[in-house]
């Protein structure tokens, strides 16, 4: 347990930066993460404040994993197994997508966010999704 929930916490601190830097204004790899159409701009434009809003909610799937493995206590046990659940129901669906740009049955497959999302994106999902799993089981 402590290995799958460990890597999670890791993974989720590093992309809730990576998320605090654009709302603030950072641009570095703001182009690989949005869909894109040909000959259009990215299908979103997320206000800063929705960046944060993210930002805060992979923070807390942090701060779940820190509370699996015995480094925060604010979270109680009974709720704990609810939280890591929703954490590997989210992430298997974000794996699956939306059937058009996002996941592994994306039917829009050009452009440098297909690419990665193929590449990089449906399996950090899929290992996220089942280290919640893994997490959860083994609690």
């Amino acid at each position: 347990m402590i290995v799958f929930s460990s890597l999670n916490l890791v993974i989720f601190i590093l992309i809730s930066l990576i998320h605090v830097y654009w709302a603030l204004g950072g641009v570095w790899g703001i182009e690989a993460v949005i869909p894109k159409l040909e000959n259009r701009n990215g299908l979103l434009k997320p206000p800063p404040i929705v960046t944060l809003v993210v930002a805060g909610g992979l923070l807390g799937f942090a701060l779940v994993h820190a509370a699996a493995l015995g480094l925060v206590s604010f979270i109680s046990a009974d709720y704990l197994g609810i939280c890591l659940s929703i954490i590997a129901i989210i992430f298997a669906l974000r794996t699956i997508g939306d059937f058009k740009y996002v996941g592994l049955f994306k039917t829009e497959r050009t452009g440098l966010f297909a690419q990665n999302d193929t590449r990089y994106y449906v399996p950090l999902c899929v290992l996220m999704s089942l280290n919640a799993g893994m997490t959860y089981y083994l609690f």
